[in-house]
């Protein structure tokens, strides 16, 4: 076999001018590369792994699955781990959230959810309801739909001139950045979601299908948690002007923050829930669009069929893996886990990055945190793009046997860097603190070489 990399290897990498060492084996909350190098995860890939890497139970279930069945088309048939996976969900959802359509990942699960809002309007008689709006400083995945819905300006950048989706983006609800000296959390939430108030007023209600947003935004600004308050007023602005409310989970669901919806902690009921990543951990691809029954009923009680599909939605064997990840999460206290060590988590960064000259925000909810760099603490400068400062810490952090998440384009889509940590939930405290102890280390070297 060639080492990624290497001149021989026949694999399309993200990075064609990278070498990648060989991940061939996973233990618990460490990945192993063909050099016997561990490397401890404490990003779950991409908030993936929420269960570490071959949890025997779902092994088992993967494997008794394909020993069973492996594949039915669902033009033709439905099967028993789809069924019993989508009502294990629905009965967890918030209330009313009962329709769960089954794809392979979470940019699938956000171009799905754009077609079904289209197909409800068109039902309902709104043919008009068109134009959608999203954030700016958000991502909601990289099929073409979901790209031009997002907001993050550096992965559309070079797509541009063939994303064609109608959509227009508002500020979001980022505190750190945008909320004013002396200003309460509840009238900052009030303020950020006036913006989409304005922007619905200004294309035309009558025009406006629904607003997207995660409800703790991810990867593209770092772990932005919302206000209390924020998404309760984004639901009465919804209702008022008959926009559909979508809420990504992708990263942020299936128990990342601490309870299996990241939407309960904030007391809302969106139309439309859109989950992947942690739904199967990594142990097979899947995620899921949750839809209210009574919109679902829309499309039933009209045309019946929706317009859309793909091969592998609703696979035996992925299904059959997310519904026994999601027991294990039941059956071993993980949600509880999430919210008691998030906290411990919390104030192990605190206490090691809190007062760091470069370090201006540690922010989040559960196993989902991110630290926000900066320039300088004061002005909350960013460091400028060129400067790559988030690669650097990346590239020291694998060479110091860390896997974390760090990204550019915090600040405003161009300039400002973060570190996004997501561990499985199965880490420990003392792999906790572990992961500090290494962060630390890498970011002390990337900002010395910045610095020079």
């Amino acid at each position: 076999m060639p080492d990624a990399g290497n001149a021989r290897s026949h694999v399309f990498h993200r990075d064609l001018k990278a070498a990648y060492p060989v991940a061939v084996s996973g233990d618990g909350p460490w990945i192993v590369d063909k050099a016997g190098k561990r490397y401890l995860d404490a990003s779950g890939g991409a908030a993936v792994s929420c269960l570490g890497h071959r949890h025997p139970r779902v092994v088992k279930a993967i494997r008794e699955q394909a020993g069973t069945l492996e594949f039915a088309h669902t033009a033709f048939f439905t099967s028993e781990p789809a069924e019993e996976l989508a009502d294990f969900l629905a009965a967890r959802a918030p209330e009313g959230l009962g329709r769960v359509y089954f794809v392979s990942g979470g940019s699938e699960a956000n171009e799905m959810a754009l077609k079904l809002v289209r197909q409800i309007h068109v039902e309902r008689g709104e043919p008009k309801r068109a134009h959608f709006i999203a954030r700016e400083q958000s991502y909601h995945g990289n099929t073409l739909g979901a790209l031009a819905l997002g907001g993050n300006p550096a992965r559309k950048e070079l797509y541009g001139p063939i994303l064609g989706l109608p959509v227009s983006h508002v500020a979001p609800c980022y505190a750190y950045r945008h909320q004013r000296d002396g200003e309460s959390d509840e009238a900052y939430g009030l303020r950020a979601a006036k913006a989409l108030e304005d922007e619905i007023v200004r294309v035309g209600p009558e025009k406006v299908a629904a607003f997207f947003a995660e409800t703790v935004v991810g990867a593209t600004a770092g772990v932005v948690p919302p206000v209390p308050g924020y998404f309760r007023e984004i639901r009465r602005i919804c209702d008022r002007y008959g926009v559909l409310m979508v809420l990504d989970e992708v990263m942020s669901g299936m128990g990342r923050t601490g309870t299996l919806f990241a939407c309960e902690q904030d007391g809302v009921v969106p139309d439309i829930i859109t989950v992947a990543k942690g739904l199967g951990a990594g142990h097979q691809p899947i995620g899921a669009t949750l839809v209210r029954e009574d919109l679902a009923r829309v499309i039933e009680g009209g045309d019946g069929v929706f317009r859309h599909g793909h091969t592998y939605i609703g696979h035996p064997i992925a299904c059959a893996a997310a519904l026994e990840t999601q027991k294990v999460i039941e059956d071993e206290g993980l949600l509880e886990r999430v919210r008691t060590a998030g906290d411990v988590f919390q104030d192990m960064l605190v206490e090691r990055f809190g007062q760091h000259p470069r370090v201006g925000d540690i922010r989040g909810r559960g196993f989902f945190r991110g630290i926000e760099l900066v320039a300088d603490r004061e002005t909350k400068q960013p460091f400028a793009r060129p400067k790559g400062l988030a690669n650097r810490i990346k590239a020291h952090a694998m060479a110091g046997g860390l896997v974390c998440y760090p990204g550019n384009g915090t600040a405003d889509g161009i300039d400002g860097d973060h570190v996004l940590l997501a561990p499985p939930f199965i880490m420990s405290d003392d792999e906790l603190g572990l992961v500090v102890d290494r962060l630390e280390t890498a970011i002390t070297q990337a900002l010395t070489e910045v610095r020079a």
